[in-house]
C-alpha cells in the first residue's frame, strides 16, 4: 500500500447507495488510498473494484416487524467492529452515502475523532442523515431544498455525482434493438421492480404492435416467469453496465424514481414517466419524481392506480404524431425533452473531490 492518506467509503445495498460513492473513489484515488466498508450478501460485491479493498459486516437490512427496535440495537452493536477497522486501517477520512451502513459508522468515526462526510441524494434525507448527520462535519446534498430538513446540520449543495460513463457519449450497444420505431427503456433499479416489469408484460404486445424498440431492465428481483412473445424488437435483461448509453440513446425512460435514475435524468435531458415505489422511507420516491413532474419533464404515476389502459393511453399520448411545416413529430415527448434542459446541473464530482482533498495530510 503506498504512502497516501486512508479513505473509509461506508455504501452499500443498492445502486442508490454504491455509485455516487463509486464515482467519488475514481475521483479522488489518485491521493487516497481506498477501503470499503460493506455489508456480507447484498450487491456490494458485484460493484466495488478489487482495488478498494473491500471488507463486508454481517448486519442484516431491518424489517418492519415487532422486532425493529433490537434491529437497530443490532446495527449500532457493529460500530465497535467498525471502530476496530478504523483503527487497523489507519483511516483519515470516512465518507458515507446513507443507508443503515451509515449509522454505525458515523458513531464510530465521531468516538475516534475521525472526520466523516455524509452525501444525501433524496430530496427527503433518510433517517441516518436526519438523525446523525449532526455528527458529521459535512452534508452534502443532492438538493438544495433538502437543506430545509436539516436545520442543524453543517450541509453543503453538491449535486448527486454519476458513474464517469455519463458525462460522455455513448453510441447504442450492439445487443440493443435496432430500427426506425421510438426507443422505450423499462426499468426498475438495480434490485428490479416487480410492478414495473407487470406493466411492462402487460402492455408488451401493445408496444410492439405500435413498433416501438424496448429494452427491458428486469433487475434481481425474484418474481415468476412470464410468457413473452418472441420480438427483434423486445430485449430482456437482468442487468447491464451500459445504462448511460442506452438511456443517452433512448427516446423515453420508465422508472422508479431513486435518487440515482432523478439525476442521470436531469444529466442526459431525457423524459420519463416515473413509478415510486410507495413503500419507500418518507416517500422519498415520489417528491424525488415531483422534481422532474413539476419541471414538464416527466410523468409521475401511482403505482397503486396504474393499469394496461392508463399506460397505454399515457403512451399513445405522448407519441402522438403532429405535423408542423410539414414535418411529422412527438409534440408532447419534444416538449418534455424541452423541459428537461431547464434542469440545472452541477459539476458534483469536481465539488466533492475538492472537499475530501481539503482533508489531505501530509507525510
Amino acid at each position: 500500500m503506498s504512502k497516501k492518506n486512508n479513505l473509509l467509503v461506508a455504501a452499500s445495498g443498492t445502486g442508490g447507495h454504491i455509485f455516487p460513492a463509486l464515482a467519488v473513489s475514481k475521483a479522488v484515488e489518485d491521493a487516497w488510498n481506498i477501503h470499503w466498508l460493506g455489508v456480507h450478501q447484498r450487491l456490494d460485491a458485484n460493484f466495488i473494484p478489487k482495488k478498494y479493498n473491500l471488507t463486508t459486516l454481517n448486519i442484516k437490512t431491518p424489517r418492519q416487524n415487532i422486532f425493529l427496535f433490537y434491529q437497530y440495537i443490532e446495527i449500532l452493536m457493529s460500530t465497535f467492529q467498525i471502530i476496530r477497522i478504523i483503527k487497523e486501517k489507519k483511516i483519515n477520512l470516512v465518507f458515507t452515502t446513507g443507508g443503515y451502513l451509515s449509522a454505525p459508522t458515523i458513531v464510530a468515526s465521531k468516538i475516534l475523532r475521525v472526520p466523516v462526510i455524509i452525501h444525501e441524494s433524496n430530496l427527503i434525507p433518510g433517517m441516518v442523515t436526519k438523525y446523525f448527520g449532526f455528527l458529521c462535519n459535512y452534508v452534502l446534498l443532492g438538493f438544495k431544498k433538502t437543506n430545509s430538513y436539516l436545520k442543524h446540520c453543517r450541509t453543503i449543495f453538491t449535486g448527486t455525482p454519476l458513474r464517469e460513463q455519463f458525462y460522455k457519449s455513448n453510441i447504442l450497444p450492439e445487443w440493443a434493438p435496432k430500427g426506425e420505431g421510438p426507443l422505450l427503456i423499462f426499468m426498475g433499479g438495480s434490485q428490479g421492480a416487480k410492478a414495473i416489469n407487470q406493466i411492462l408484460y402487460e402492455s408488451l404486445e401493445f408496444l410492439v404492435k405500435k413498433q416501438f424498440r424496448i429494452v427491458h431492465i428486469i433487475g434481481e428481483c425474484n418474481q415468476k416467469s412470464f410468457q413473452v412473445r418472441n420480438s427483434k424488437n423486445y430485449v430482456k435483461r437482468k442487468f447491464t453496465n451500459e445504462i448511460a448509453a442506452l438511456i443517452q440513446n433512448c427516446d423515453l425512460v420508465i422508472s422508479r424514481s431513486g435518487s440515482g435514475i432523478i439525476n442521470e435524468l436531469i444529466e442526459t435531458e431525457k423524459p420519463s414517466i416515473l413509478i415510486p415505489y410507495p413503500y419507500s422511507k418518507n416517500n422519498h420516491q415520489e417528491q424525488n419524481a415531483i422534481i422532474l413532474a413539476e419541471n414538464g419533464g416527466s410523468i409521475l404515476m401511482n403505482q397503486n392506480k396504474i393499469s394496461k389502459e392508463v399506460f397505454e393511453e399515457i403512451i399513445e399520448r405522448i407519441f402522438k404524431i403532429k405535423s408542423k411545416n410539414g414535418k411529422n413529430r412527438y409534440e408532447i415527448l419534444d416538449l418534455m425533452k424541452k423541459n428537461m434542459v431547464n434542469n440545472n446541473k452541477i459539476k458534483s464530482k469536481i465539488e466533492i473531490k475538492k472537499l475530501i482533498n481539503y482533508f489531505l495530510k501530509e507525510f
